[in-house]
């Protein structure tokens, strides 16, 4: 646990709650720092398989601390730096660990929190919530990973729009463009969403994490490449235990059992 960022461990599953509510959960030095120590603990835990991450109160993340950007004055820029080494490092981590990661956007995510919100592999979005890259209004370029998913999410066009105009959009529209998975009844996110993590941490851990590898590499590869790497993959996955067991399970007629694989 961190002043932060609260870290609970529910059975399989550890919920990451970014916690400066009453900041929208601005992004400062402390934030960045405690996502990056908790986002490492949790990634290298064998015990914990699959990752939740929400924001406290009212919105999911509102970005950087503009507030402290302003306060720093001619420091600014290596404030800048120092919190993206931090923040960047806990992006990459949740993009390329061995295990799926769920957001849950509980409210509005802009700037770097709009990066956090649509990393999960699965992102839920609250009816409430709202996305906005908000970066051209305080004269800022994009950083949290936001150049990399946007594109890759909803198509170039769709990440213009966004990026250039800083248009608000709500949940629905996420949904209809493909910046998220689902939205939720505002009651229901954190139960549905955790539902949905633990069913994810009860899976077949490798295969989920190369199937992650699979999908980030498949836009920068060619067809013979990918078909390689999907051979090569699907030929370990079934001699190993995970696929043995659910092949198993398969002619059994069961439902498989990978939690103690």
């Amino acid at each position: 646990m961190t002043e932060a960022v609260h870290v609970e461990v529910l059975g399989r599953v550890a919920v990451l709650t970014l916690s400066r509510p009453e900041s929208g959960n601005a992004i400062d030095l402390d934030m960045a720092d405690s996502l990056r120590r908790a986002v490492l603990a949790c990634a290298a835990d064998d015990a914990v398989r699959a990752l939740l991450l929400t924001g406290q109160g009212r919105a999911f993340c509102v970005g950087g601390d503009v507030k402290a950007f302003a306060a720093a004055g001619a420091a600014a820029s290596a404030l800048v730096e120092t919190l993206t080494a931090s923040l960047h490092t806990a992006i990459a981590r949740l993009g390329r660990m061995d295990k799926p990661l769920v957001t849950a956007i509980n409210g509005a995510a802009a700037g770097a929190g709009f990066g956090l919100a649509i990393l999960g592999d699965v992102a839920l979005a609250a009816r409430s919530a709202k996305f906005a890259m908000a970066y051209g209004a305080i004269g800022l370029t994009p950083d949290g990973g936001a150049t990399w998913l946007l594109p890759r999410l909803v198509g170039l066009r769709q990440a213009q729009r966004l990026a250039l105009t800083g248009e608000r959009i709500d949940a629905d529209e996420a949904e209809r463009i493909g910046l998220i998975s689902a939205v939720v009844d505002d009651a229901t996110l954190k139960d549905e969403a955790l539902a949905l993590a633990r069913s994810l941490a009860e899976g077949p851990r490798q295969a989920f994490a190369h199937t992650r590898a699979l999908l980030h590499q498949s836009l920068s590869n060619g067809l013979e490449t990918q078909l390689e790497r999907e051979a090569r993959d699907i030929a370990k996955a079934i001699a190993g235990p995970e696929g043995q067991e659910g092949i198993a399970a398969f002619v059994a007629r069961r439902g498989a059992d990978f939690s103690r694989l």
